[in-house]
């Protein structure tokens, strides 16, 4: 795999640089061939949390996991793992989608390992464990906003007056707030 390593706040020493590229590449077991594309990493330290963040494109697929952690070696060993569970589902998925139908045949690797398949199955399902159903009001942003801070939660789903579609506001972690509206 080839890597683009940068640091936001941070200088990414060689120790630190060879760290991430020796984690990151024990990824490349799962692959029939290594990503063509660079993979992107981003090392920063946001208020006194140290962060990464990757960005593994591939053919038909693109995996992207970030995580904070008071040390950063701890935070790389941390996205790794979350990277693994991704590619872990991904590769399940890919493969009931060929037994269905065929597609993605070369892009992971076959486990030879005895119990492996067991341990690819674990995470496979999402439980839908709630549906919701209401009626969305039209309201502007900042009364979507006062509405998702009267209730406490940290998004909130709304019909926007001045473009009448679907809206979600959401709190960032900065403390700040976040729109998330369909592309036109």
């Amino acid at each position: 795999m080839k890597f683009n390593i940068r640091g936001e706040n941070i200088e990414v020493t060689e120790a630190l640089r060879d760290h991430v590229e020796k984690k990151l590449s024990k990824l490349e077991r799962y692959f029939e061939a290594p990503p063509t594309s660079e993979v992107n990493v981003t090392l920063s330290v946001v208020k006194g949390k140290h962060a990464i963040e990757v960005t593994i494109p591939l053919t038909g697929l693109l995996l992207r996991a970030e995580e904070k952690h008071a040390d950063m070696y701890a935070s790389v060993d941390l996205v790794v793992d979350k990277l693994e569970r991704q590619i872990r589902k991904a590769k399940t998925k890919a493969n009931r989608k060929i037994r269905q139908e065929g597609g993605l045949k070369d892009l992971f690797r076959v486990e030879s390992e005895p119990g492996a398949s067991s341990a690819l199955e674990e995470d496979d399902e999402y439980e839908l464990v709630r549906t919701k159903r209401f009626t969305l009001k039209p309201m502007d942003v900042e009364e979507a906003i006062l509405q998702m801070n009267m209730v406490g939660h940290n998004f909130f789903v709304f019909a926007n007056s001045d473009t009448e579609q679907v809206n979600v506001v959401y709190k960032r972690d900065d403390g700040r707030y976040g729109l998330i509206e369909p592309a036109r």
